[in-house]
């Protein structure tokens, strides 16, 4: 797999030496408040997690962690072609790195991947995560309630679509 660079990030496949510094995410109540899952008490959570990037199939999906200055602080890709996902440590938020994240997974999904349109499913109270992929150029398709069980609360969707640009 390859590894992407922005300007200030490295995105990169996953290897079995992230999960500490991806488990001191992901066990954020903050990293997870709109995620499909709990915030992850047990390292072996998140040990399942990592696997689960470090195995798709090829040609089914592509997910990279993200480096900010040598140090892990999130994931972005497609797990599964075409639904787009992405959390990111909270200490680095409202910095514009998951947009410049997203914009480079989102580049390579439409010239290398050849994918004609990208979605993404997000709980509606997630007001940033929607405003990103607004500014990304992704529109609301519909919403749904009672999509996913997080724990034992019912949370709701609004899903959204990007289509390639062709020229």
């Amino acid at each position: 797999m390859t590894t992407l660079r922005t300007e200030r990030l490295m995105l990169r496949p996953a290897r079995c030496d992230d999960l500490e510094a991806l488990h001191q995410i992901m066990r954020q109540p903050r990293t997870l408040a709109y995620w499909s899952t709990p915030p992850h008490e047990s390292r072996e959570e998140t040990a399942d997690f990592l696997q689960g990037m470090m195995t798709i199939p090829p040609g089914e999906g592509e997910d990279f962690v993200i480096e900010h200055a040598g140090r892990l602080i999130g994931k972005a890709g497609l797990y599964r072609f075409p639904e787009i996902g992405y959390l990111l440590d909270p200490a680095f938020w409202r910095r514009g790195l998951m947009h410049e994240a997203l914009g480079a997974v989102i580049e390579r999904a439409f010239a290398v991947h050849g994918l004609a349109r990208l979605q993404a499913d997000v709980d509606p109270r997630n007001a940033a995560s929607i405003r990103l992929l607004e500014r990304l150029g992704f529109h609301e398709t519909h919403r749904q309630a009672h999509t996913w069980l997080v724990g034992e609360q019912w949370c709701d969707s609004v899903y959204f679509v990007l289509e390639r640009q062709v020229d």
